[in-house]
C-alpha cells in the first residue's frame, strides 16, 4: 500500500513569521555574506554595529566572529562581554536570547524553530532558546528550539541539547545530561 505522509505542496510560512519583509531579509543576507562575512576577524566593533543596524540587540564589547551566521538579527539579544565563535550559527527563525559573558564555541548551533513531521503540511513553529549568563557552550553543540540552558552551566563538545540543562552543571552528550557541578572560583570585580 502507498501512501503519503508529507506533502510540501502544502506548507505555507506563517503570516509575519520573519518578522520583516523579504526584501529586508535579502538585504540583510546580502550584507551579512559580503560587509559582515569578508570583515577582518579585528573589526568587532564593525559587525556589532551591523548587527544593531538590522535590529539585533547586542551588548558592550561582544566578539562575533566574520564567519558566524544569524539567519534574522533582529530575533537576537546578545549580553555584555559575550563571545559567538568561528562558523556558528544563530538559526533565529524564532527569538535567540545570550546573556553576558557567554562563550557560544566554533561551529555551534542554536536552532529556534523545526517542522511538526506529524503534520502533511511539514508546518514550521519557533520556540525561543535561552542562553542564559555565563555558559560555555564547547566546540559543536546543537541546541533545540525551546531550550534554556541556565547561568554558568558548561555543554561538552559535540553535545546535542534537546531539554533545558540546570545552572551550574557540566553536561555532555547526546542528549546532553548533567554529570557534576561547576565549581565557583571567586572574582574581584574591579573599576577601571
Amino acid at each position: 500500500m502507498d501512501y503519503q505522509i508529507q506533502n510540501l505542496k502544502e506548507f505555507r510560512l506563517p503570516q509575519n513569521f520573519r518578522g520583516k519583509p523579504g526584501w529586508y531579509v535579502q538585504l540583510w543576507w546580502l550584507v551579512q555574506s559580503t560587509l559582515f562575512g569578508l570583515s577582518p576577524q579585528f573589526m568587532y566593533a564593525w559587525r556589532r554595529w551591523l548587527l544593531k543596524t538590522f535590529g539585533a540587540t547586542v551588548g558592550q564589547k561582544v566578539l562575533i566572529r566574520p564567519t558566524a551566521r544569524i539567519t534574522y538579527p533582529w530575533k537576537v539579544q546578545i549580553g555584555d562581554y559575550s563571545w559567538i565563535g568561528d562558523d556558528v550559527v544563530l538559526y533565529s527563525l524564532g527569538d535567540i536570547a545570550i546573556g553576558n559573558n557567554v562563550v557560544i564555541s566554533q561551529r555551534s548551533y542554536l536552532c529556534a524553530a523545526s517542522h511538526d513531521y506529524n503534520s502533511p503540511s511539514f508546518d514550521i513553529f519557533a520556540k525561543p532558546v535561552r542562553i542564559e549568563d555565563e555558559v560555555w557552550l564547547a566546540t559543536n553543540v546543537f541546541v533545540a528550539p525551546g531550550v534554556t540552558i541556565g547561568k554558568g552551566a558548561v555543554v561538552g563538545a559535540c553535545s546535542s541539547v534537546f531539554r533545558s540543562l540546570p545552572s551550574m552543571m557540566i553536561c555532555t552528550g547526546c542528549p546532553a545530561q548533567p554529570l557534576r557541578r561547576r565549581e565557583k572560583q571567586t572574582v574581584v570585580l574591579t573599576s577601571h
